[in-house]
């Protein structure tokens, strides 16, 4: 499940309260790298370390999870993490935002005069506390505590949402000025395009709309000319009015989302054997997928889709580059296939996809599986683009393993949240109380 949805389930109990409060400038952060001390939450990161994206401080890849000291002497925990294509988001228990990676298109949201930082920064023009964050390839949102959407980075394809008028780059947040009065709950973001939920359950999505990844379909204009299929504003997804959407996510080309009954909604591009298109090379309006149970969480790749159904069961299809799907092999599959091998008799809660990766969770642990880094070698100079499997190694898995968390306290600790990004992987943890 998204984090927000643990917020209303009492998983972080103190996050909204946190938000009904000012900002003041004070700290509440109780240390999480020592040992004995109970439930507080920190994050944790590896992979790829590439100009900072991990926020540890150097480029250093990391072939295991390693905590993010930036944030261990604040009186102020972590409670989200977002990563993506070369940087990383954070997000704390006040609603303040850190960022930290590659800022070559303002994705980080702090200045154009830094092309990357090694450690996160706060992204201190944000007006009010976040709830929501979300970190796409070039581009970066966050939603407010009163339903506000800010957007921030790469905008060749008004994947902002600001305006056909609008800067390519916009390296500060910047208010969606044309949602007012519209209350945003949730944002994802693709490589070059955007996709949001209103508090009525309702489907917004602007950017790139090739091979139909926005769901408007093609529609005549003006004089009968097809109409552009790029939105530099957000659009209602009309094909889904009457449809109340609980959760959506978006991959490279494709998007999915789920109703609140359960049904699974998929359109944008048909890549090698992605289920639920047919024939056709794409959908360029919301496909229903009847074939899978109650689907209750989804998460999108770069070519892969991942989806838990509302009894935990997790089934992925699309591309099985590098085993991606984690279903043994990387076989061609026409259907959607339930995840096995270790997690046969697990209960999944949370399923997060990467370019060509995938990282699930079961009862507190993380499993990961898919492309390792670099086909089977290994870099002792910790700089290839491997690890963000976090098992020691950059060797493809083509099955779910489980990360082994390096900690005196393992045991005490539990994964609350995952998030993959292109080559790298985040994580909130907490120590489980006594």
């Amino acid at each position: 499940m998204g984090w927000w949805m643990r917020c209303k389930l009492g998983v972080v109990p103190r996050l909204l309260v946190g938000f009904n409060q000012s900002r003041n400038g004070s700290w509440r952060w109780i240390s999480t790298s020592k040992p004995g001390i109970t439930g507080k939450r920190f994050a944790a990161l590896w992979g790829n370390g590439d100009f900072g994206r991990l926020g540890l401080g150097t480029p250093n890849s990391q072939w295991t999870p390693t905590v993010c000291t930036a944030f261990q002497d604040k009186d102020d925990s972590v409670c989200s993490i977002s990563c993506g294509g070369a940087h990383t988001l954070f997000l704390n228990e006040s609603g303040r935002v850190f960022s930290t990676g590659l800022n070559d298109f303002g994705q980080l949201g702090i200045s154009d005069k830094k092309a990357y930082t090694f450690d996160p920064l706060e992204v201190s023009s944000l007006p009010d506390e976040v709830i929501q964050i979300s970190a796409g390839y070039y581009h970066s949102a966050a939603v407010t505590v009163n339903g506000e959407l800010y957007m921030w980075g790469k905008n060749s394809s008004g994947q902002l949402g600001l305006g056909k008028s609008a800067d390519k780059i916009v390296y500060s947040p910047t208010r969606v000025d044309c949602l007012k009065g519209t209350r945003i709950k949730k944002i994802a973001l693709g490589s070059e395009h955007s996709i949001a939920i209103t508090d009525d359950g309702e489907v917004l999505s602007w950017g790139s709309g090739g091979a139909g990844r926005l769901g408007h379909g093609h529609q005549a204009g003006y004089l009968g000319f097809i109409r552009s299929s790029t939105e530099y504003t957000p659009r209602l997804i009309k094909t889904l009015e009457g449809i109340k959407v609980k959760t959506v996510s978006a991959g490279l080309l494709h998007s999915v989302c789920i109703g609140e009954n359960g049904s699974l909604f998929l359109f944008g591009e048909k890549t090698v054997d992605k289920f639920g298109f047919a024939d056709a090379k794409s959908a360029t309006s919301p496909y229903v997928i009847n074939e899978l149970p109650s689907c209750h969480e989804v998460a999108c790749g770069g070519y892969h889709t991942g989806v838990i159904t509302s009894g935990g069961e997790l089934y992925t299809w699309g591309s099985n580059e590098n085993g991606c799907l984690g279903i043994g092999s990387s076989a061609i599959i026409s259907l959607p296939q339930r995840v096995e091998g270790p997690l046969a008799e697990a209960h999944i809660c949370e399923i997060h996809c990467g370019w060509k990766h995938t990282a699930a969770i079961s009862d507190g642990k993380i499993f990961t599986w898919g492309w390792g880094g670099s086909n089977g070698t290994f870099s002792v100079d910790g700089q290839s683009s491997g690890g963000q499997l976090g098992h020691g190694t950059d060797i493809d898995n083509f099955e779910p393993k489980l990360v082994s968390f390096d900690d005196n306290n393992a045991n005490n600790i539990k994964a609350l949240q995952v998030s993959c990004g292109f080559n790298h992987t985040g994580a909130i943890f907490e120590h489980k109380s006594s």
